[in-house]
């Protein structure tokens, strides 16, 4: 029996795609790669009668507040499509549906388990795993891990790193641009790709913001995407990508480090001056001298506040993204003066270091056909970092909240200060309407919205309410001078600390939710923003794409795939396999339901290959066989940064932070861009890989018993 092949190995059988629930698969499975490519929305109207009693079902149960109410932040969504208007409401309510990489591949599953076209097999072996691949460990092993690695970014350690990497690299254009390129890169190989991309991308929306002579950030971002999923392909741990691989092949952690470090390192090493004399040889992109903007003395000394403490930096947090100087100093206060959790940092880094060293103990150790779940090492220690920063967040509870609370009264009165000057300029400008068309009308006041003026008082009166309650009598003397109407507006809004008064409303599931949810943020900031940036997504998606694939594998479609790869290699040798590989992984990436459904597919169709030579009695050589699963991991980590978003999640995740700091990348622009940066990435990283198989292999058979 072949190594790493299930007991019950059967001979290839074409004929199983001649079935129509076979067709009917593969079609499916290409069509839910096209909707993950390709995500949209399906209208769904629903009558608004059944839509409204559904809802007063659910807030006579106490689970939302009833509808209309100022606390029901989903009833302006469905009313006209999310527009609040004053005209008659339509008889149909629209709910949209997203068709994405989260709902498609499930659909589709539940599409095939419908026609029968797969069944409880299927789901086990998807799930479960089978060949070697085992979904569950896959997902434990990496949810765990990104956990440890995103608490160590939620400590600030990242930006505060870069800032000093910005530091070293001072106003030389090109030195800084070297020593970020090699800051991400380094930093990559250790935490992965996740926590870089989290405040790596952020960090450089900031810098090129308030560099007054970097014209378009676009030169700091592609490559800090492109030298993340390079670098991720040297470490196991780095990528979920890297599990499925060693995992269906056998391979010891250490072995895939020791064969992925030298093509990974070259490709580093050959792509910098590419990008820098080639790609983006722009003093637009890359200045020789980077000009930034000062930051006040009082801002570098103001003590940083921890930035996942929710209105953690209060009126800040409004006015960031504001054009003008405002905006740019709020900006460069993230860069120059970063918030640092030095304690949360060094626990964390030793805690990652220790697990890291422990899986590749434990893998190198493991033997013999029973292994231990690499999980078993990564499951408790990510639960210690968990305990560590419950615990950190409770200690500091009091000062958090106090945090939370002032930064929640600033934006409330940001917010009712903006509401206010704009209810006055449509007065003013309906007062000026009415005056040129009825002299009558305008000598009446215009009434301001009502529900403004309900907040107005209710924040007039609780600033009333403060003031008697300590005794402050000195802003109501009688050498006062008189204030006018607009002056007592202004203090009022500027001297109240709390937030306007709202109606009372019935306690809900909803309400609950939120503000358990809330005191969770301001309490345990740390462990709730890991917990909330924690790929979650990934699980369903993955566990469904590998039903697919496991349902092609069933159908006969993988055999024929095998089949076309072995044509390919036996014509072509050791160095067409490397080619063809590359080039397959890349594509594949952008058309098969990211890098992670690419590796899925991809894995199975290569232990296909193995059956395939097993019943035939043809060896494959060591050489060609490594040559091509080694080129495959290549292929689907750098196939990340290629022709589209979904390529990767991270590729989503990196779009999603860029768009929240205004800088809207199309997707035209990213392939256009990526294209030479992937070429050049392949072709290195592929002829180094050729280079190291002559060396290191040889022609011998591999055991496929």
């Amino acid at each position: 029996m072949a190594k790493g092949l299930p007991e019950d190995v059967a001979p290839p059988d074409y004929d199983l795609i001649k079935n129509w629930r076979s067709i009917v698969t593969l079609v499916v499975f290409v069509v839910t790669n096209l909707f993950v490519l390709f995500p949209f929305h399906i209208p769904i109207y629903i009558p608004r009668r059944l839509f409204n009693a559904f809802l007063d079902g659910l807030s006579t149960v106490r689970i939302i507040p009833p509808r209309g109410s100022e606390d029901d932040d989903d009833g302006s969504r469905h009313e006209d499509h999310g527009s609040r208007t004053t005209r008659k409401p339509s008889r149909f309510v629209r709910l949209d549906f997203s068709i994405d990489i989260v709902t498609a591949p499930l659909i589709a599953d539940l599409f095939l388990l419908a026609i029968l076209a797969i069944g409880r097999q299927e789901v086990e072996e998807g799930t479960l795993g089978a060949n070697n691949i085992s979904p569950l460990d896959i997902m434990l092993f990496f949810i765990t891990l990104a956990y440890i690695a995103i608490s160590i970014d939620a400590s600030g350690v990242i930006r505060y790193l870069a800032f000093k990497v910005l530091q070293w690299g001072g106003e030389v254009g090109h030195r800084l641009f070297f020593y970020l390129y090699a800051f991400w890169f380094a930093l990559t190989s250790f935490v992965g790709n996740d926590p870089v991309i989290l405040s790596g991308t952020a960090f450089l929306a900031y810098m090129t913001r308030v560099s007054s002579n970097i014209v378009h950030p676009r030169a700091w971002i592609y490559s800090q995407f492109a030298v993340a999923n390079i670098a991720s392909a040297i470490l196991v741990s780095s990528n979920p990508t890297n599990l499925v691989l060693a995992g269906a092949f056998e391979i010891k952690f250490i072995d895939y480090t020791a064969n992925m470090i030298v093509p990974v390192i070259i490709t580093g090493i050959v792509l910098f001056p590419f990008l820098l004399y080639i790609v983006f040889n722009n003093e637009s992109l890359i200045p020789r001298s980077i000009k930034m903007h000062e930051l006040p003395e009082e801002a570098r000394t103001r003590k940083p506040v921890n930035p996942n403490i929710p209105h953690g930096r209060g009126a800040a947090e409004e006015q960031e993204d504001a054009a003008g100087e405002q905006g740019k100093l709020l900006s460069l206060e993230e860069i120059i003066n970063p918030f640092l959790d030095r304690k949360g940092a060094i626990f964390g880094a030793v805690i990652m270091a220790a697990t890291l060293i422990a899986v590749l103990a434990l893998n190198a150790a493991t033997t013999g056909t029973h292994t231990t779940p690499v999980y078993y090492i990564t499951l408790p220690a990510a639960v210690v970092m968990f305990v560590w920063d419950v615990a950190f967040g409770w200690i500091h509870r009091h000062e958090t909240r106090e945090i939370a609370r002032k930064g929640r009264e600033e934006v409330e009165r940001l917010r009712l200060e903006r509401a206010l000057q704009e209810e006055k300029k449509r007065a003013i400008a309906g007062q000026g309407h009415s005056a040129s068309s009825d002299l009558s009308i305008s000598a009446q006041p215009t009434s301001p919205d009502p529900r403004l003026k309900a907040r107005k008082s209710g924040v007039e009166n609780a600033s009333v309410d403060e003031t008697a309650t300590t005794g402050n009598a000195s802003e109501k003397s009688p050498t006062k001078e008189p204030e006018t109407e607009n002056s007592r507006e202004q203090n009022t809004m500027v001297n109240t600390p709390l937030t306007p008064k709202r109606q009372h409303q019935p306690t809900t599931l909803v309400s609950l939710s939120k503000d358990a949810f809330r005191w969770s943020q301001e309490t345990f900031p740390t462990a709730t923003a890991v917990i909330a940036h924690l790929p979650f997504a990934l699980v369903p998606f993955a566990f469904s794409m590998f039903v697919l694939v496991q349902a092609l594998v069933t159908k006969g479609w993988v055999q024929i795939f095998a089949l076309g790869w072995d044509i390919w290699v036996r014509k072509t040798g050791t160095t067409g396999a490397i080619a063809g590989m590359g080039f397959l992984s890349v594509i594949l990436c952008n058309f098969s339901g990211t890098n992670i459904g690419t590796t899925i597919l991809l894995s199975r169709v290569i232990q296909a290959w193995k059956v395939i030579h097993l019943f035939d009695e043809t060896p494959i050589a060591n050489r060609t066989f490594w040559a091509t699963v080694y080129t495959m991991a290549l292929g689907v980590n750098y196939g990340a940064f290629s022709t589209a978003f979904s390529a990767s999640l991270a590729g989503l995740l990196w779009r999603d932070i860029l768009g929240k700091k205004h800088i809207h990348v199309r997707r035209l622009d990213f392939a256009r861009v990526n294209l030479p940066i992937i070429a050049i990435a392949m072709t290195v990283g592929c002829v180094v890989l050729i280079g190291e198989v002559w060396i290191m292999r040889d022609m011998s058979p591999i055991d496929l018993r």
